[in-house]
Order: structure tokens, then C-alpha cells, then sequence
């Protein structure tokens, strides 16, 4: 599907179709096809074939072939199951993905969310606060993913009646729309879509517009711009079978520090959305076979990486506090690259 296409004119089970058999072609890829697959079949309204497409994510879940996201399919597969009928089952699986304690926001977000459709307002900000408390905690600057947590939770107090704390003190000034998160989330907005007072209709249209823009900017995917990374036995057998890109790589500490260094730079610019994707020689050669070029020609590295960011596969830089570092040396970033 072309970016620009509208949404009114897009085939989903056709798109599913087309994301299902670019799976087969890119198995290093097919966690992050398979669930923009599944979210298509959702959007043409069958969610059984959605949920099969997350059974088959979770059955090759193996530690040989591990996801790398389980928690996040997990929720998805139970805000899925919940909106054709399967609420006891959904509800296992949300009770499993909060007892798991992921480290991602989005699983939080999404099974909250789904507590939050089904009037669970309870349970939704018993849930929004986890998350936020393991993910937030008393970060002045909370990372931008972490926002949709506190603005979910925010609404939510809102519709409980509750009063404001320093968390929605803290969500308030993370937002950035002209309407206020007050005014975005008051339960009692929608009556004046009852009025008869043109102005009163006029503000009501300002604040969907406002709420709208809200959205898309949150479900907006914008690749990233991101560095290549060939992982230390990766990076060994790109040289060996293409000795010309040694020149590109003279050792794995090198390189390893020219990404660091390279994003560093970028982002004292004022770049955002900043990532790390990782290569392998396999797709890299698949890719240059793709293009109808020599995979020993260095200008095909940067197309290779911006392929990769498009399909979803980059870490965003840098990560969040306490996680581990995108070398993957398993050391949190901050006593690693980020020291």
C-alpha cells in the first residue's frame, strides 16, 4: 500500500494477503509483516483470521527463534478476541500480559485500552498505573513512547471523576495540541453535540479536529533515520565474502563507535526519530539481488538500512533508561555506548 493511498480506497485482505506472502520472502521480517497483516484483516472485520495470523507469531515463539515482542502480540491478540466474543479468554491473556510486566509500553497501552472500551474503567487505570509506574516512575522527562500511558490514563481519571495528580499534572504539559487534555478528555463534551448554538458545535468540531490530530500523530510511524548495525559475526562474514567493504569497516569496535558517534551528532543537529537497525548478510544479499546491484558496492548500505527502518525492524535511539544497550551486548545502554 502507497502512503498516500486513502483509507477509504484500501483492499485489507488484499493488503494482508500481500504482507503474508512478504513474510515468506523475508522470515527475519515476519514478526513485524504478520502483525500489520493482522491489524488489516482486523480493519476488513475478520478478526478470526486476525487471530490466527497472532497464534502463528506466538506458536513460532521458540528459543531458537524467539519474538521480539511476545507481550505485544499477546495484547493484541486479546483486544482482538475481545471485540468478536471472546471475552474470558481475552481477559486470561490481559491478566497474563500485566503479571508479565513488559518493559515496552505498547502491550500496557493496548490491553488498557481494551479495558477502557468495555467500560472496565477500574481495571483500565488499575492498568494504565502499572505501566506508568514501571515505566515512568519519577522521570522528569518521561520518552516519548511512554506518553500514550499517561494520556490514556489521564482520560481515564477523568471519566472515574477522579482528581488530577502529578502524573496528569506531568501529561498535561507532555501535551502539545492547541486543546487542552482537560477539554480533550471531559465526559460531558459530547452534549453540546445536542446544542442547537452554532458556536457551541463549532468549539465541539475544533476539539475533534484537536483529538484527531492527537491520533494520528500517535499511531504515525515515521521510519526512522537509522544506522546500520552488523552484529560481530555478521560484520565478519560481510568482509570475508566482499573484502571491498572492509574499507567501510576496518574493525567491529570501529564500527561500533561510528554508529554512537554518528547518532550523537545527529541529534545535537536537531534530528529526531534516531534508530539502529540491524543487518544480516542473507537479506543484505537478497536486497542487493532486489536492486540488480553487486552487494559489494558500498553506496547500497544506506538503501539497505532505510529498507530495514521501513519495515519496521529499527530500535529507536537512544533507548530508555535501564534497557539494554543496541549493540547488543546486553549491558544497559548507559553503561555501554551511553557511559
Amino acid at each position: 500500500m502507497r502512503p498516500d493511498t486513502p483509507a477509504e480506497n484500501v483492499d485489507h485482505a488484499a493488503e494482508a494477503a500481500r504482507l503474508e506472502r512478504t513474510a515468506g520472502l523475508y522470515p527475519e521480517d515476519a514478526e513485524a509483516l504478520l502483525l500489520r497483516a493482522a491489524a488489516h484483516l482486523e480493519l476488513s472485520g475478520d478478526r478470526p483470521a486476525a487471530t490466527r495470523l497472532y497464534d502463528r507469531l506466538l506458536s513460532s515463539d521458540t528459543p531458537s527463534a524467539p519474538l521480539d515482542n511476545p507481550p505485544l502480540v499477546r495484547a493484541l491478540k486479546a483486544s482482538n478476541l475481545w471485540e468478536y466474543d471472546h471475552e474470558a479468554e481475552a481477559r486470561a491473556i490481559i491478566d497474563g500480559v500485566r503479571m508479565a510486566a513488559p518493559r515496552d509500553p505498547a502491550p500496557w497501552v493496548i490491553v488498557a485500552e481494551a479495558l477502557e472500551s468495555h467500560d472496565e474503567l477500574e481495571a483500565a487505570h488499575e492498568t494504565f498505573t502499572e505501566g506508568a509506574r514501571l515505566l515512568v516512575a519519577d522521570a522528569a522527562r518521561p520518552p516519548q513512547p511512554t506518553h500514550p500511558l499517561l494520556y490514556g490514563r489521564h482520560r481515564v481519571r477523568r471519566m472515574l471523576g477522579l482528581e488530577h495528580d502529578e502524573w496528569d499534572a506531568l501529561a498535561d504539559t507532555l501535551h502539545s495540541m492547541p486543546v487542552s487534555l482537560d477539554e480533550l478528555h471531559d465526559p460531558k463534551r459530547v452534549w453540546s453535540l445536542g446544542s442547537d448554538d452554532p458556536a457551541d458545535l463549532e468549539a465541539e468540531i475544533s476539539r475533534l479536529r484537536a483529538e484527531l490530530g492527537a491520533y494520528r500523530q500517535a499511531l504515525s510511524r515515521p521510519f526512522p533515520v537509522a544506522m546500520l548495525h552488523w552484529p560481530a559475526g555478521e560484520l565478519a562474514e560481510l568482509t570475508e565474502a566482499y573484502p571491498s567493504l572492509s574499507a567501510e569497516y576496518p574493525s567491529y569496535d570501529d564500527h561500533l563507535a561510528s554508529i554512537e558517534a554518528a547518532l550523537r551528532e545527529l541529534a545535537s543537529s536537531g534530528t529526531p526519530n534516531l534508530g539502529v537497525v540491524p543487518g544480516t548478510v542473507p537479506s543484505y544479499e537478497a536486497f542487493a539481488a532486489s536492486e540488480g546491484a553487486s552487494p559489494a558496492d558500498p553506496t547500497l548500505l544506506p538503501q539497505y538500512a532505510t529498507t530495514l527502518a521501513a519495515r519496521g525492524l529499527a530500535v529507536t535511539w537512544p533507548p530508555q533508561p535501564g534497557t539494554a544497550c543496541w549493540c547488543g551486548s546486553q549491558q544497559p545502554y548507559g553503561e555501554c555506548h551511553g557511559a
